[in-house]
């Protein structure tokens, strides 16, 4: 019996080096937040947040050529974004290892600003934070604070299931992770030269 083809949806730094060097056609597009963005981002890439990407991914993939680089932090939003674009009919977009922060290490031309945690960390350290709550409140308040590390695990494992982060978006609305600059769908679409063109 024969195997499918695998399908390559990963790029590594140094080949995304490679291919900015020699190639105009490349769209790097980064699914994080403005303020993430703004904190570090590879030089020449587009800001269109993952909740922007999903809510217009027909529009974004109209616009979009055959050589299309999703990055995020980790790659987790990256792949969802390539997920939800494979959808619209873009089945070349390929998902940066390792993230900005990835590139950056690789010696990755990056643009760096004011410095935040990313999403990722503030979600760990919320979690946590509510987790540890739970389970001494529990001890020193009231049996019935424990419940809080329930919910909290509960919320985790659904998240981890459903490839999904209600606590992420959630902390994504907090001031202090928005920018002035905050993108609308037609400036993050727009931004983003037509293919062709």
């Amino acid at each position: 019996m024969t195997s499918a083809p695998t399908i390559v949806t990963t790029l590594d730094p140094q080949t995304l080096r490679q291919w900015m060097a020699q190639h105009e056609d490349l769209v790097v597009i980064d699914v994080r937040s403005a303020a993430e963005f703004e904190s570090l981002h590879i030089r020449g890439s587009y800001n269109v947040p993952l909740p922007l990407l999903s809510e217009h991914t027909a529009e974004l993939a109209a616009r979009l050529g055959e050589r299309v680089v999703l990055v995020c932090q980790s790659g987790v939003r990256a792949e969802q974004a390539r997920q939800r674009l494979s959808t619209a009919g873009v089945d070349t977009a390929y998902v940066l290892t390792g993230g900005a922060p990835g590139f950056a290490a690789a010696g990755g031309d990056v643009v760096r600003g004011a410095q935040r945690w990313d999403l990722e960390r503030q979600v760990r350290m919320a979690a946590g934070s509510l987790v540890l709550t739970g389970l001494v409140g529990g001890r020193f308040i009231s049996p019935k604070v424990r419940t809080l590390a329930g919910i909290v695990g509960t919320g985790l494992a659904f998240s981890a299931a459903s490839n999904t982060c209600a606590m992420g978006k959630a902390l994504a609305a907090m001031p202090w992770n928005r920018t002035a600059d905050e993108p609308t769908a037609t400036s993050a679409i727009n931004q983003i030269p037509a293919a062709g063109a």
